[in-house]
């Protein structure tokens, strides 16, 4: 009883304010590891619209710390908030899917099949011939939206499972000769503001 009663009498010290530390640390940790992601594709607007908040949410945090220094509790607190804030801002951008991406994919034989299924999707593509260890290969390389990487992925396991295929960031690609599929998500209106657009 005497512990129910400390925890009532003090739930602001030991409840709310420890909860509201966590929640601000999720939410600006968050906002500052999407604006590293943003910084690094090119969105030069939106990194510092996220910088801007992401500050005033830390001031917040970091002003209920200081005022309470001499409690270990807020300080385990504030670690937990932006190891999470670290792990939801990960998994945040993975959502949004912003950017490009180059994908490479080379391939023995005929791959025409494979061609074939990139082209029905309207994927705009560039094949190129040349020569590896084991023999000639077609080197096919796209630059896509990062959201639809797993859906070509899927379409080359499809044709081959041992297909060797290469993923990598781009900041910027010119949409003059884009044909892949147009989404009205969210996700472009992040690409209105990127670089060079």
């Amino acid at each position: 009883m005497d512990i129910i009663a400390f925890l009532v009498s003090n739930w602001y010290a030991y409840l709310f304010l420890p909860a509201l530390i966590f929640v601000f640390r999720i939410m600006d940790v968050s906002l500052g590891t999407i604006r590293v992601i943003f910084i690094s594709k090119g969105f030069r607007i939106l990194a510092p619209v996220m910088g801007f908040f992401e500050i005033l949410i830390w001031l917040c945090a970091i002003q209920t710390i200081f005022g309470n220094l001499d409690n270990p509790l807020y300080m385990i607190v504030y670690a937990a908030g932006f190891s999470c804030g670290t792990f939801t801002g990960i998994i945040i951008e993975e959502k949004l899917s912003v950017g490009k991406v180059m994908i490479r994919v080379i391939t023995r034989g005929d791959a025409s099949s494979l061609l074939q299924q990139l082209k029905k999707n309207r994927y705009t593509m560039i094949v190129a011939g040349a020569h590896g260890p084991e023999g000639e290969v077609q080197n096919i390389i796209m630059a896509v939206k990062r959201q639809h990487t797993k859906k070509i992925i899927k379409i080359v396991k499809d044709f081959n499972p041992k297909t060797f295929f290469v993923i990598e960031d781009v900041k910027y690609a010119s949409e003059g000769q884009s044909h892949e599929p147009f989404s009205k998500s969210v996700r472009n209106i992040f690409g209105y503001y990127r670089k060079g657009k």
